[in-house]
């Protein structure tokens, strides 16, 4: 779970803002410990981990500002046990565990070591399905060449779509691709 961003576009952290009466990193925590063994939220360097759900494992950016990448970067290498892991941003409350269980399923079946969500034409960045290992190992060569994006992880790597219609018939509001950028968005 990427939680290290600024904020900046909420005005205030906007991980601990209330929705629906509990703390917005809170719901996207407890939707991926329906799908996944173990939960890593990756914070900013020296963020307080307070008042997380019992059981989730904390690792923090190694250093502050270097964007998502990074983020999920420190969270493969630190703390992911698995072969497969879910990248997915704490802003993102509406996550949907079917639509995971279906990234995951396709990414434990293929020869692929990435698994994305297609939005008409768009292939979104998060949620994010990797096989841990080849994810990490190219996530550093884009780090050390100077890129920052998810994006660009889901490109490099071999990587299936998982097609509109497959996915919104798990999730036909689309609420696993809500994420909240500024407080108007915890209200739509």
């Amino acid at each position: 779970m990427l939680a290290g961003g600024r904020s900046t576009r909420f005005g205030s952290d906007k991980m601990q803002a209330l929705y629906r009466g509990i703390p917005l990193l809170h719901h996207p925590v407890l939707r991926l410990a329906e799908v996944c063994d173990e939960v890593v939220v990756v914070l900013a360097p020296g963020a307080d981990p307070a008042d997380l759900p019992e059981g989730v494992r904390v690792v923090h950016d190694p250093t502050e500002g270097e964007g998502p990448l990074a983020g999920a970067h420190a969270g493969l290498l630190a703390a992911v046990r698995s072969d497969v892991a879910v990248i997915a941003g704490g802003d993102m409350p509406g996550l949907e565990p079917a639509v995971l269980r279906l990234m995951v399923a396709a990414a434990e079946e293929g020869s692929v070591d990435a698994v994305v969500l297609r939005d008409g034409d768009t292939d979104r960045p998060l949620p994010l399905v990797v096989r841990t290992w080849p994810a990490a190992e190219m996530a550093h060569a884009l780090l050390h060449a100077g890129r920052r994006s998810l994006r660009e992880l889901a490109r490099a790597l071999q990587t299936t779509v998982i097609e509109e219609r497959a996915w919104t018939a798990l999730d036909p509001e689309r609420r696993t691709l809500l994420d909240v950028d500024e407080p108007a968005d915890l209200e739509a």
